[in-house]
């Protein structure tokens, strides 16, 4: 249990440690935060299907293709019904944002909700993750969750210090997002742990969320500033970084 609540606080950290780089470098360059988030997105692309998916398959027995194809796709729906409701991220990031327009304030508030929204998810993922029973396995999951974190939190700053929110208020909305984190957390490691049964699918369930933020959110992302070329190899380098670690602990 304290293994899972520090990696809690860690998944969540990582929010509030991208926006303390975000304070310091208000000007980040989107072809540097590109790289970052596609090497996050290829470590989070090996973890879910590494360390959610195949191990889904392995503890369904019998059924374990069709529990594990339903969680996925139940995961992906999920996240789908959120962004009816939630614009996506990659929109909002890109958004222009004029200083100090209180016009756009709501808009960039709207920004920072839908990360909250999204890292509930991811950190169910993590949680999740620890009711397997394979301690790396969890870890390196929720390192890649981590890593990714780290440039969304640092991409919430520069947008809400132009809209004349002032940076302590700032901090506070970055902080947020990352607490959310934490929640989700701790929310996938007790489901898990009281209903193990349910496992086979949560681990899908989880996998399938990871692959739909990593499609639908940080991969056009990465690729809407230029810089695709740059981004599709660092997100290959996240994938075989994660596919080393996995062989290496495994």
């Amino acid at each position: 249990m304290e293994m899972v609540l520090l990696t809690a606080l860690g998944v969540g950290g990582a929010t509030i440690f991208g926006s303390l780089i975000g304070f310091v470098f208000k000007n980040i360059s989107h072809k540097f935060s590109d790289i970052v988030l596609a090497f996050a997105a290829g470590v989070m692309l090996s973890a879910a299907v590494l360390g959610l998916i195949i191990p889904s398959i392995d503890y369904g027995g019998e059924y374990g293709l069709l529990i594990t194809t339903t969680g996925i796709f139940t995961g992906a729906i999920c996240l789908n019904l959120i962004d009816k409701a939630v614009p996506h991220l990659h929109k909002l990031v890109g958004s222009d944002i004029e200083p100090h327009n209180n016009a756009n304030l709501s808009k960039v508030l709207l920004f920072v909700t839908a990360i909250a929204i999204h890292n509930l998810p991811e950190g169910i993922a993590a949680g999740v993750s620890f009711g397997s029973d394979d301690a790396s396995q969890a870890i390196i999951i929720a390192g890649g969750i981590a890593l990714q974190n780290i440039p969304e939190g640092m991409v919430i700053i520069g947008p809400l210090l132009a809209s004349g929110v002032t940076p302590r208020k700032t901090f506070i909305c970055a902080m947020i997002t990352g607490l959310v984190e934490v929640v989700g957390t701790l929310l996938g490691y007790f489901a898990v742990s009281i209903a193990s049964t349910i496992l086979p699918f949560a681990l899908a369930f989880a996998g399938g969320t990871m692959l739909y933020v990593i499609s639908d959110e940080m991969i056009p992302e990465t690729h809407a500033h230029g810089s695709e070329r740059g981004a599709t190899y660092a997100l290959l380098v996240g994938f075989c970084v994660m596919l080393v670690c996995d062989v290496l602990l495994g």
